[in-house]
């Protein structure tokens, strides 16, 4: 197994899970027994993707192709151009 992307928060580790398992590619998500030691724990570095050597260059490019997504025009708020809000 390869280590391939190191999500901000456990929101993040979730939805990139679920994201590569929509492409058949079974990912393991290290570290979610440690969120209850937050503050006792360094903050960056406790989450972990992992998936089977076979798919790692695969979900790279999906989570490389998720995290250049942009929002749709006009699906922007004005007031916070670039973000899009779900």
């Amino acid at each position: 197994m390869q280590r391939i992307y190191e999500p901000a928060d456990l929101l993040e580790a979730e939805l990139l899970q679920g994201m590569l398992a929509s492409e058949g590619i079974e990912a393991h998500l290290a570290g979610r027994h440690l969120l209850g030691a937050v503050g006792e724990l360094p903050v960056s570095g406790l989450f972990g993707l992992l998936v089977e050597d076979s798919d790692a260059e695969r979900a790279r490019q999906l989570i490389a192709a998720y995290n250049a997504a942009l929002p749709l025009p006009g699906e922007e708020p004005e007031h916070v151009p670039g973000v899009l809000l779900c």
